[in-house]
Order: C-alpha cells, then sequence, then structure tokens
C-alpha cells in the first residue's frame, strides 16, 4: 500500500493546511517555553500530535507514519545520539583524571584584565568546549570559571550565553551540521562550506561586541590588538576548516588558534592599565586575593600538553576520518590496492548495514514529483565520527593512565546522564521525518515562498526560532531544514544557503532559548533568575539575528559568487 503526498489537505486550501502543519511547532514551543515541560515530554507528546495529524488530515497510513518516527529515532541515536555520548565521554575523562584543572589553570594563568579574561574564557575556551562537548557545558563552565574570577555571576552568565554565538552551528564535533544531511539528501560538506561563509563574519566581530558590553566603546579600544588577534584567528580558521576539512573540526581549530594566539600575543603585549569592574563584591576581592595562593601550583610544559593531548588526539581522529580515502574505506568503499586499507574497509563493509525501512521504503510517492522515495536506515558503525571519537578515548586513556575499570564507569555515567536529552532528540528527529514523509513541511514551504524575494531576509529567522524554542541548533536544523530546502528551491534560492541561513540565524537564539537560561543561571548559583538573565541577552539576540538576516539576503541577492 502507497501514500501519495498532499499538500492542501483541509478544504483544498494551503492556508488552513498550513495551520494544521503549525500545530505541532506552536504546541512544542507552548510546551517548553510557556508550560515548561521536560525536553523529552514536549518533544514525545509533539511527535504523538504529529502523528494524530497525519494520520487524521494527511491520510498517512498508520504503519508507514510509525517507521517514518522510527527511522527518524535510529537517526537520532546514529549518528547524532552516538557523537554527543562519546564526545561528552572523552571531556568526563579529562574531569575525572584530573587534567581538566590543568587545562582551566593555563587559561587562568595567562592574564588579570577582566577584558581579556573574557575572550580567552568567555569566547575562546567556551569555542572549544562547544566543540568537544558541547551539551550546556560551554555556558555552564566558562561562566563558572569567570564568576571563580570575581565577575557578577549575572553578568559572566550573559556574556558566556553570547560569546557561544560564534560557535554553535559547529558545536559537539559538527552535528548540527551533518544533522541536516539525513532529511535532506544535501552533502554535510556543502552546508559546512556555506556556514563557513557566514559566521566568520559574526566571529571576528563578537569579541569586539563583548568588550563594548562590558567596557564602553574606549576601553574596548584600548585592547584593540587583542581583540583583533582573538577575533581574526578564529574567524579565519573556521573559515578554512569548514571549507577544506568538514563540519567536524571548526570549533575545536578556530579556538585552539585562537587561544593559543592570543595567550602567546598577551607575552608581548599588555593593555596599558588592568581593566577590573568597579562594582565588583567583596567576594570578588576575596577570590582574586586568593589566586596568587592558587598560581603557587605551577605546571611544567609537558604537564600542560599532556592535559590538552586528549583533544589533541581528537582532532588527529576526527581529521583522519575526514580524508576521502579513509573515509571510503571506513564505510566500506574503498576500491584501491592499499593492503591496510583494504583490511579497514573489510571491517568497515561489516560494520556498514543500510536495511530498508519497513512499511516506508517506496512506500511514500512525492506530491511533486510522483517518484517514491527510499526509505533505509544508514548505520555506519566504523565510519561514524562518534567512533574516531571513541577511538580517541580509549588512547587517552592510556595517555592519562586511565583504568579500564574507570573509563567503562565513565562511560556509563556519561550515558545515564543524558539518556533523557537523548531520548528529546529521538524524539524530534522522528517528529522531523515524519512531517518530511506526510508533505507536512512541504505545505508549509508553499506557504512561505510566498514571500518571495524576501526570503532570504527571513530564512534565518525560522533557525533563530527553531533553537529557541529547541535550544539546539541540532534539533532547530531538523526541524526546518526540509522546510528551508523546499521553500528556497520554489523561489529561486539556493538551497545550501537556505540551509546555512538556518544553522546561521540559529546560533542567535541560543542565547535566549529557555534551556540555555537554565543551565547558565544553575552554574553561576542564580537559579529562579532565569527572567533577568532572558532580559540581558534577548536585544543582543535580536541583533544579531538582523546581522545574520542582512548578510544571507546580500549573499543570496548580491554575493552570489560566495555559495560553494
Amino acid at each position: 500500500m502507497t501514500f501519495t503526498q498532499n499538500f492542501s489537505v483541509v478544504g483544498n486550501s494551503l492556508t488552513w493546511s498550513a495551520i494544521i502543519a503549525l500545530i505541532p511547532i506552536l504546541y512544542f514551543f507552548w510546551a517548553l517555553a510557556i508550560k515548561k515541560m521536560k525536553g523529552y515530554v514536549a518533544g514525545l507528546t509533539t511527535l504523538l500530535i504529529a502523528m494524530i495529524l497525519v494520520v487524521t488530515f494527511y491520510k498517512m497510513p498508520v504503519k508507514t507514519a510509525v517507521m517514518s518516527a522510527v527511522q527518524g529515532g535510529v537517526y537520532g541515536l546514529t549518528p547524532i545520539g552516538w557523537i554527543i555520548i562519546t564526545s561528552v565521554f572523552l571531556y568526563k575523562i579529562t574531569v575525572k583524571t584530573g587534567q581538566f584543572d590543568i587545562i582551566r589553570s593555563s587559561v587562568l594563568s595567562i592574564t588579570e584584565d577582566r577584558r581579556l579574561q573574557a575572550l580567552l574564557i568567555a569566547f575562546s575556551f567556551g569555542a572549544f568546549l562547544e566543540g568537544a562537548a558541547g551539551f550546556g557545558a560551554p555556558v555552564a563552565i566558562s561562566a563558572a570559571l569567570l564568576v571563580g574570577l570575581g565577575f557578577n555571576p549575572l553578568y559572566a552568565a550573559g556574556l558566556c550565553l553570547i560569546a557561544n554565538t560564534a560557535p554553535v552551528a559547529f558545536g559537539a564535533i559538527g552535528i548540527p551540521i551533518t544533522a541536516m544531511e539525513g532529511p535532506t539528501g544535501i552533502p554535510a560538506m556543502e552546508i559546512s562550506k556555506m556556514v563557513g561563509r557566514q559566521l566568520p563574519f559574526l566571529s571576528v566581530f563578537i569579541p569586539f561586541y563583548l568588550i563594548v558590553m562590558m567596557a564602553g566603546f574606549k576601553k574596548a579600544w584600548e585592547v584593540i590588538p587583542a581583540i583583533m588577534v582573538s577575533g581574526a584567528s578564529f574567524a579565519v580558521t573556521q573559515y578554512l576548516s569548514s571549507n577544506f576539512i568538514g563540519p567536524e573540526l571548526p570549533d575545536i581549530l578556530s579556538a585552539l588558534v585562537s587561544l593559543f594566539a592570543l595567550a602567546i600575543f598577551l607575552k608581548f603585549w599588555k593593555p596599558k592599565t588592568i581593566y577590573r569592574f568597579s562594582s565588583e563584591q567583596e567576594i570578588a576581592a576575596t577570590v582574586a586575593i586568593n589566586v596568587p595562593k592558587k598560581k603557587e601550583i605551577t605546571y611544567t610544559g609537558g604537564q600542560v600538553f599532556k592535559a590538552w593531548s586528549p583533544f589533541l588526539v581528537l582532532t588527529a581522529f576526527i581529521s583522519l576520518w575526514g580524508i576521502p580515502v579513509i573515509k571510503q574505506a571506513v564505510t566500506g568503499h574503498y576500491e584501491g590496492a592499499n593492503v591496510i586499507l583494504k583490511g579497514v574497509n573489510a571491517l568497515g563493509q561489516a560494520l556498514t548495514f543500510m536495511p530498508e525501512v519497513p512499511f516506508l521504503h517506496e512506500k511514500v510517492i512525492d506530491g511533486s514529483s510522483g517518484e517514491a522515495i527510499a526509505a533505509v536506515f544508514k548505520l555506519e558503525i566504523l565510519g561514524g565520527a562518534g567512533t574516531a571519537i571513541l577511538l580517541a578515548s580509549i588512547v587517552t586513556k592510556y595517555i592519562l593512565g586511565m583504568s579500564w575499570r574507570d573509563w567503562a564507569i565513565t562511560l556509563g555515567e556519561t550515558i545515564n546522564e543524558i539518556k533523557y536529552p537523548l531520548l528529546t532528540i529521538c524524539a524530534v528527529v522522528g517528529y522531523a521525518y515524519i512531517t518530511n514523509s506526510s508533505g507536512m513541511s512541504t505545505t508549509l514551504g508553499m506557504v512561505l515562498a510566498k514571500t518571495g524575494a524576501l526570503f532570504p531576509f527571513f530564512s534565518p529567522v525560522l533557525g533563530w526560532l527553531g533553537v529557541f524554542i529547541t535550544g539546539s541548533d541540532t534539533s532547530a536544523n531538523l526541524l526546518f531544514a526540509k522546510l528551508q530546502q523546499v521553500t528556497s528551491t520554489s523561489i529561486g534560492m539556493d538551497p545550501v544557503l537556505a540551509l546555512a541561513a538556518n544553522s546561521s540565524g540559529g546560533v542567535t537564539g541560543k542565547m535566549i532559548s529557555p534551556q540555555s537560561i537554565a543551565v547558565a543561571c544553575a552554574a553561576v548559583g542564580l537559579a529562579g533568575k532565569e527572567s533577568d538573565l532572558l532580559r540581558f541577552t534577548v536585544k543582543h539576540s535580536l541583533f544579531l539575528l538582523l546581522l545574520v538576516c542582512i548578510i544571507t539576503y546580500l549573499q543570496s541577492n548580491v554575493f552570489s559568487w560566495m555559495i560553494p
């Protein structure tokens, strides 16, 4: 039994059909932002509502709807969930072995100037954590570090949320970008290139913007050399890595380059005056007095290198997995003569599974083209980026001298800690797949296409809204990727630009999402003050969103040569 997509399901009215398609999105917004449900509860109930609507109004067979959700859920577990588990696991290994304390010390010992501390910790170090772990760790850790140095808690949380704008699109080993490849069929590398031609404009601007927020234009200008080193080194590396390596490493490489470039620069250049907040509290002064005592514990260059080695090993493995010939081998598609790669290829073939999805494969007829849509479970066990990260964690175990028992216990703790967020992701991805296979996203896209020439300007707003609702650029990309693709194609906009705009626009919504606000407040001891932090960040979110909208519109209509 086949199902043919119909985009006007209510009285042949596209508008009323779009209202039906909007119900799950509006419900999800209400559940998270207003009702404040737990993420997995909101995700599962949204999925249930979507299934009821597609069966009732879109006349999709129950089996087809269920298997579409299952396909999405499996994609949520692998590769998405697998990457999240292994990246958070690697970060936790450094914490468990005490190496993270050395990493933190190596960052905090560089300068006493509050402006430069914000650049090092909120911007560079936060971006590194976003790339290596993501999942709330960047804001939570960097904000706590700033508070420990004497920053006002609300200010520290706000600065870290805003600084986190630059790396979010490539967070957690690039999963927001790679997640869009599944529902759209557009290679992640192409999306990565386009995002890498948008975000660097924000990345070079954010450090200056942060310092102006903190201290005003005059005080920001006093440290403009440091600001330029921080922002320019990050932006250039972000562009190069996203365009020539892939979506997995831009955050890690950009953050490391920015961090080390600024640290080295500060050995030869110092600001004329050391900036401190005039309203610093007494407790902050006490912390500041105690800092020199903590610095009596000095670390050798070898100790610092060892502490950072897990992430250097991670960078090496991810880079290796990104090399085309290696990628072919680990996914079982290598056809060369190299003996070693042939052996890897055999293992890759044994660990790659592409079974058809029952009751879904070629059972859905595209309402536009009339062609049957293929549906398979794409399970690349060896070829997944998550496996590369797991191998890095095994090498790290030996470097740091961690026992297999502690290694396994830490892995179990990691899985246990993020089981509910994983459930949320599976539910959201399941919903995204249902909207695609039923034609709901196409219905919305056909309505949005009526904005015509203005759609390139409003395209990033969808990503911003999605991240505000879900708290995740990955989830927002999964929710709206197909919608962006369909709409952009219908109006003559390059779909790669639209997908990039969704991700780039989404990063500006991260700082106001209820989940991010809650994490930041919890990290700095401001539980119950979430509304204060939201008021602090909302104007900056809207301003940065406007910049992305302008960039996208110009790239679509004036600088189209920038599109890969």
